[in-house]
């Protein structure tokens, strides 16, 4: 089955009134185990104004974009979607969701009309073994996905799915779930975390903003030392990211945005290269630092 036939497919499963059972979802997925290995990303997402503003940042997202083969499908993982349990968006059309404020009216005014995949979403349960994924009809693609994903494929032509961050789970289960969930990569699927490695809100330098690298001490100090691990591999030094003392305290006040960098490095191996662009630090108390492993 090509890629053409595996959609044309989809699309007719609603018509039949039943839901898809797993022996057919993995009929559909087979002919994906052939694909060659995706990479898997972690994308610094900044402001929301990242979407429609011409900068360095966007043209690092286009530049690795250039690099990736073209996927069947996107999960992303979203520092903009936390819930109790964890959840995958199952719905045909996902909607663009707008969460935020007081930003212009032509952010608003952006759409990302990609497609979902509701049996892309159902494989993905199917691979979790450590924790329940329930489908949800209700979410779609907030900004910490579509913000970013827009510029890696602007024609919104490759379905995207995303994936919640449970409250309850700890870092530890979340790198596990992820490291579930790698198979997707073998799959035609491209995986991207998005948020900040560094991002502490409360003590942004606004006045500062457009002065090119400009770090707290502190921010340096907690985005050199993630390099660092990311570069040795030390997974557990960055799961243990509330163990590393005062400056990745600063860094990480809460763990939302931290943590889809987890999901990346659960669906990695030692072994494959890992790449970072967009590292600079930004009005005082963020990093955009990205990530690509593979």
């Amino acid at each position: 089955m090509n890629r053409r036939e595996f959609f044309a497919a989809l699309a007719i499963l609603p018509l039949t009134g039943k839901a898809m059972k797993l022996n057919d979802l993995n009929t559909l997925t087979a002919d994906w185990k052939g694909e060659a290995r995706m990479p898997v990303l972690f994308l610094g997402h900044g402001s929301p104004m990242n979407a429609i503003e011409e900068n360095a940042f966007v043209q690092g997202f286009r530049k690795t974009a250039q690099q990736l083969p073209k996927p069947r499908a996107i999960v992303c993982v979203s520092a903009h979607w936390e819930t109790r349990g964890t959840k995958v968006t199952a719905m045909e059309q996902p909607r663009t969701i707008h969460d935020f404020g007081g930003f212009p009216q032509a952010l608003f005014d952006v759409q990302y009309p990609a497609p979902g995949s509701p049996a892309l979403a159902k494989e993905t349960a199917a691979l979790a073994k450590s924790t329940h994924i329930e489908m949800d009809e209700q979410w779609g693609l907030d900004h910490g996905a579509w913000s970013v994903i827009k510029h890696l494929f602007p024609a919104a032509d490759v379905p995207v799915i995303q994936l919640s961050l449970d409250r309850n789970l700890s870092p530890a289960a979340h790198y596990r779930l992820a490291s579930e969930l790698a198979a997707l990569r073998e799959r035609g699927v491209l995986v991207v975390g998005s948020g900040n490695m560094v991002h502490n809100l409360r003590m942004v330098a606004w006045d500062k903003l457009q002065v090119p690298g400009y770090g707290y001490d502190w921010a340096i100090e907690a985005n050199e030392s993630m390099k660092k691990h990311l570069r040795s591999g030390n997974h557990q030094a960055l799961i243990d990211f509330n163990k590393q003392g005062q400056a990745w305290n600063l860094a990480i006040p809460t763990p939302e945005h931290y943590l889809p960098l987890l999901y990346t490095l659960g669906m990695a191996n030692s072994k494959e290269p890992l790449h970072l662009f967009n590292d600079e630090t930004l009005g005082g108390s963020l990093s955009m630092t990205s990530v690509m492993v593979g």
